[in-house]
């Protein structure tokens, strides 16, 4: 498929799933976010949220990079922008597929976090790309319409890594932030931060997909190739940012061992 299908008909049953699933998820995190953030005395949670729904409302200029198109008939519409709709959905999914993972990953690090855990959330957080955008696709509410290899149930594995190296950055670099501006109206930056960290990734470190597969004519060798540049850049900055979190969160980790080796034993098995 090489031309956007904006005829393609779209899965009013799916919409209305995604949306309302999507939109409890999201009211839930950010009543989550609240609460985290009370009890920490810190908005921090909350500009998390925020920060992915915020962002979301760049989406069109992901979707004319990645090809990427939501089915336009019978589409609830929040906005359209260069004959782009966005579905009223945009917000909810971006808070569920970024800032849910955040919130949790940001939660860890602070408590410190060495390089196995890293990839192992890592791990969980493609799987949830994988199976969040598969039911998208799937369930024909929108496409990847470029050239991609490397398809997992008509889901580009790439554009999975590539969200994966954006989340773990991201929390990587809103931890440090944080730990420099641990409370206050400063914490708002973290809505400056998520898009340039998301952009810096998905147009960066994903330059080498996007150029290849926005060919033409189209050239599935240039395409294959360029698709594995870009996971080759992906995961070595996945390995690099492993090493920095799990040695700039060492101190934090220590303090964690420290504090239940303190416990009486029965107390410290039962918070195991």
């Amino acid at each position: 498929m090489f031309q956007a299908p904006y005829d393609h008909p779209l899965n009013l049953t799916m919409q209305a799933l995604l949306t309302f699933a999507s939109w409890s998820i999201a009211l839930a995190l950010f009543a989550a976010a609240v609460y985290k953030s009370r009890q920490q005395k810190t908005p921090f949670y909350v500009f998390l949220i925020l920060a992915g729904a915020v962002a979301a409302l760049a989406e069109p200029l992901y979707d004319v990079g990645f090809k990427l198109l939501f089915y336009i008939p019978g589409q609830w519409t929040l906005f359209t922008y260069a004959g782009i709709p966005q579905p009223v959905w945009t917000i909810s999914g971006y808070v569920t597929l970024y800032s849910g993972p955040a919130l949790l990953i940001c939660e860890r690090l602070a408590r410190g976090m060495d390089k196995r855990t890293f990839w192992k959330w890592a791990g969980v957080t493609l799987l949830a790309s994988v199976i969040f955008e598969s039911v998208g696709i799937e369930g024909g509410t929108y496409t990847y319409w470029g050239p991609y290899p490397l398809r997992l149930f008509e889901y580009p594995l790439a554009v999975g890594i590539l969200e994966t190296t954006f989340v773990m950055l991201f929390c990587a670099c809103a931890n440090a932030y944080r730990q420099r501006i641990p409370a206050g109206w400063g914490l708002v930056g973290l809505l400056v931060l998520f898009p340039g960290v998301f952009y810096f990734v998905n147009f960066g470190i994903g330059a080498p997909l996007l150029v290849t597969i926005g060919l033409s004519p189209p050239s599935p060798a240039l395409a294959m190739a360029g698709t594995a540049a870009s996971i080759a850049i992906a995961l070595s900055v996945l390995e690099v940012t492993a090493r920095y979190v799990a040695s700039a969160t060492a101190p934090a980790r220590a303090r964690s061992v420290e504090t239940r080796d303190a416990l009486p034993r029965n107390i410290r098995a039962d918070s195991l």
